[in-house]
Parts: structure tokens; sequence; C-alpha cells
């Protein structure tokens, strides 16, 4: 069996959002840790809470994958 550490997934996540990439959390722990991580960025991250874990969306970030997927 595997073991993965949820704060070394909460700083992969992480760098998903600096990268301008939503992530999803699975877990109420790596949510908590997400969200103590983001206090400290000047990220501005729009956060979907659901019965099954949380998703999170950078709002405006220059050089997002919204731009290089333009819309029809």
């Amino acid at each position: 069996m595997l073991a993965i550490s949820r704060r070394r997934l909460a700083e992969t996540k992480l760098e998903q959002l600096k990268k301008g990439y939503g992530t999803y959390a699975e877990t109420k722990e790596v949510a908590r840790l997400i969200e103590a991580q983001l206090t400290k960025l000047p990220l501005t991250v729009h956060i979907d809470r659901t019965p099954v874990g949380c998703w999170y969306i950078p709002e405006g970030s220059e050089g997002s994958p919204e731009e290089a997927c333009p819309s029809r």
C-alpha cells in the first residue's frame, strides 16, 4: 500500500494554483492545508465547497489556461 503525505499533496495542489490551474481537494485535511497556505499567497482563488470535496479555481491570473483556449 502506498502512503501519500497530505501535506505534500496540498503543496502539489498549491503549485498547480500558482500556475493558473484549478485543483480539487478530496479531504477536509487537504482543504485545510491548502486554505492555510492561500492566506499567505497573493492569489485570488474561488473556492467551491461541495459535500464530497473542494474545488479551487484561480481568478484572473495572467497566463491562465483560459487564455490558452479562446472562447468560440
